[in-house]
């Protein structure tokens, strides 16, 4: 009998803790379990894509990842040549509608500003220049209220969610748009992170970040990765709670045009960067 074809397997997105590390990781030991025992077994790993966006970029055009999460907005911006959908979560969170997600604008609850409007001049924090929920989402809010190609005094990218949530708490930026899903699991989490901010808008609603696989996986490994994810989330309530997981909705490439649509409004107003 010959072995098993290998494959990897990391879902990053949303590892703000290391509670929810661990519950991630055993969501793809179940089903690299379900995997392992199919009519056509395959042996499933679970690894650390590396640390920072270059390297996260890197991981999804592997050829042998059989299972990770993206963000919409790499996916079409060249990643969709690279990868398949799998499907898009749908996440038990507030500013969550269904398989569709929401940015919310956070600011300092002492002295930030009442509106998006009142952020005029003033600092913004992104977590990258890649990310929709931190970048595109709220490029695309501020847009029409931008002149002449600017809107804010200054830009501190910081790489993450949690990072942009500090430099606004500590002063070092004064807005930031925050994926509402790391904000449900930051309040659950490190409730202390969101001590002193509050919430004065919400970006448009698009499809979430979508679970995909190399191109190179066949549909009928792709058809069983499907299904043993799905078995997962009806085997393991506890699991799924605690992971905010609802359901897994089936998804194209166009389910992601949004974000593009939401990049091109930017650009025909003359918004083309955060700034």
């Amino acid at each position: 009998m010959s072995a098993p074809e290998r494959w990897v397997a990391a879902l990053p997105m949303y590892n703000v803790s290391p509670a929810l590390r661990e519950d991630w990781h055993a969501l793809l030991a179940r089903i690299a379990e379900r995997l392992a025992r199919s009519d056509t077994p395959v042996a499933l790993s679970v690894v650390e894509p590396g640390e920072g966006a270059e390297a996260l970029h890197a991981f999804w055009r592997r050829d042998d990842v059989l299972l990770s999460q993206t963000c919409g907005y790499p996916l079409i911006r060249g990643l969709a040549g690279h990868v398949q959908l799998v499907g898009t979560p749908s996440f038990a969170a507030r500013g969550c509608v269904g398989h569709r997600y929401t940015s919310a604008i956070m600011v300092r609850a002492k002295d930030g500003p009442a509106t998006l409007t009142d952020c005029q001049g003033m600092r913004v924090a992104c977590n990258d220049r890649t990310s929709h929920s931190g970048m595109n989402a709220l490029r695309h809010a501020v847009a029409p209220l931008a002149r002449d190609g600017r809107f804010f005094a200054h830009t501190v990218y910081t790489g993450s969610h949690l990072c942009s949530l500090a430099a606004v708490a500590e002063g070092e930026a004064d807005v930031a748009a925050i994926d509402c899903v790391t904000l449900a699991f930051a309040r659950e989490h490190m409730p202390a992170k969101l001590e002193g901010l509050r919430q004065i808008g919400e970006t448009r609603a698009v499809a979430g970040l979508p679970f995909i696989a190399s191109r190179r996986v066949g549909q009928a490994l792709l058809d069983n990765v499907r299904l043993a994810l799905c078995a997962c989330l009806r085997e393991d309530a506890a699991l799924c709670a605690r992971l905010r997981l609802r359901d897994l909705v089936p998804a194209t490439v166009a389910d992601y045009l949004p974000h593009a649509q939401m990049e091109d409004e930017a650009h025909r107003r003359g918004y083309a960067e955060l700034r």
